[in-house]
């Protein structure tokens, strides 16, 4: 049985630490900014931060650190446990990659539990995590990530199982001997292959119920930033009343509704998790079925806080993370939210050049919604046909599936059938060969 070591909890007074080049792009203040707001939703109190500035910011590799052993420099540590000491703090937080020896260097001359960025994203995953799926996917992604931070997450590691023979240990425990941190390790890989083989067979009925229903119906998925307002616009255009609040991952598990983007054109709309900048790799592949139901979407919505002052990031680590999930970027549009909220309009002009076609909303007031789905109706319209046809009344079967579908834009009944102008998915065209009277161009109202 493991003992897993608490990450972070209700009560935990937390110090910042950050590593940074001198000259980052990204403030440390801002970094540090966005590493509280992780503190704080996952219910600690961040009492100080300490910042150490090194070296030059290199593309493509991590910043070095200031001490192989410590990650920060020897005097820095030191800086960290008086300050930790002063405030009666109980938990230091890295927003930086430690491997394992560094977390218990750290921990064994601070002499509180440190962690860091990745391990408290993970924390509050699990703290978030309601139904069994997401579960799933949270115990997966930090196992994955503890299984080579064994010997510092728990406590009973250095027990010999087995005496190694002779007279020492008592019956039945004498025998070639096996150090704990082996058995943890067979327990924890067997356990991660469990959760994969769970969750490969979850992540392909997923895929499968998507791509069944995308290629009847055309769909829509709103991505983004951690706290951008996803859940908000969802709620904005279909009145869906979902969980919104003002804290980072407040939404981890899928929500589908029906969105009325005009009168007799309903469209699917999925909300998912939010991301965030350096988001675990484990956790990012983890959660691939929970974001199958957007990725696979006809056309995604990506969602950016236009009042945020690291809006730009923000853009760049939402597409770095649909990049490497396998997403064109080409099927995005930008909706640059909170605009009431901008005082200078320029920084809009900017935004909007990070995507090929964007529009300029607020969720709250309702401003631009309505420019929404004029471009989301114009991007369908591409993936649509219409059509003349005529179904023999022995078909109902497929008058049934154009309204399930598609739009009957007019209609008739005569002795020889139905007769309709329709528009629906190009994927449902092929229901109706021999019905079809003749192809029209679609013009939109």
């Amino acid at each position: 049985m493991l003992d897993s070591r608490s990450t972070t909890g209700t009560g935990d007074r937390a110090v910042l630490v950050g590593l940074y080049p001198t000259d980052t792009t990204l403030t440390p203040e801002r970094r540090l900014n966005e590493l509280q707001s992780l503190v704080e939703a996952a219910a600690g109190e961040v009492v100080e931060r300490v910042i150490q500035r090194r070296g030059r910011e290199t593309p493509g590799r991590d910043q070095r650190p200031a001490d192989p052993a410590t990650y920060i420099g020897r005097g820095k540590v030191e800086e960290v446990q008086h300050i930790a000491m002063a405030h009666g703090a109980n938990l230091v937080v890295f927003d930086n990659e430690l491997s394992p020896a560094q977390i218990r260097e750290l921990e064994k001359r601070i002499q509180i539990r440190v962690i860091d960025r990745s391990e408290l994203i993970l924390d509050i995953f699990a703290a978030r995590a309601r139904t069994r799926e997401a579960m799933v996917q949270v115990e997966l992604a930090q196992l994955e990530y503890t299984a080579p931070r064994l010997r510092g997450m728990w406590s009973h590691l250095e027990r010999q199982a087995g005496g190694g023979g002779g007279r020492s240990g008592g019956i039945g425990t004498r025998g070639p001997g096996e150090q704990q941190i082996e058995i943890d390790r067979r327990i924890v890989q067997k356990r991660i292959s469990k959760l994969k083989d769970e969750l490969e067979k979850v992540l392909a009925r997923r895929e499968r119920e998507v791509k069944a229903r995308n290629s009847r119906v055309w769909t829509v998925g709103l991505v983004g930033y951690t706290n951008a307002g996803k859940s908000t616009l969802l709620n904005a255009l279909t009145d869906a009343g979902t969980y919104v609040a003002d804290q980072l991952f407040a939404t981890l598990d899928t929500v589908s509704r029906r969105w009325p983007v005009r009168p007799g054109v309903d469209i699917p709309l999925s909300d998912t998790v939010g991301f965030v900048r350096d988001l675990p790799h484990h956790l990012v592949a983890s959660f691939r079925s929970t974001l199958a139901e957007a990725l696979h979407a006809d056309l995604l919505l990506h969602v950016v806080d236009a009042s945020h002052p690291e809006s730009e990031g923000q853009i760049e680590a939402v597409h770095g993370v649909l990049s490497e999930l396998g997403v064109d970027l080409d099927r995005l549009v930008g909706v640059l939210n909170k605009a009431d909220q901008v005082e200078d309009p320029e920084v809009l002009t900017v935004l909007r050049a990070s995507f090929r076609e964007s529009v300029t909303i607020s969720a709250v007031t309702g401003a631009g919604l309505d420019d929404l789905a004029t471009i989301v109706i114009g991007r369908r319209s591409n993936d649509w046909v219409e059509l003349q046809v005529l179904v023999p009344h022995t078909e109902a079967r497929l008058t049934a599936l154009v309204h399930e579908h598609g739009e009957v834009l007019e209609e008739r009944w005569e002795e020889d059938g139905w007769h309709a102008r329709v528009s629906l998915p190009r994927s449902v065209q092929w229901n109706l060969e021999g019905c079809v009277v003749k192809e029209l161009p679609i013009v939109e109202a």
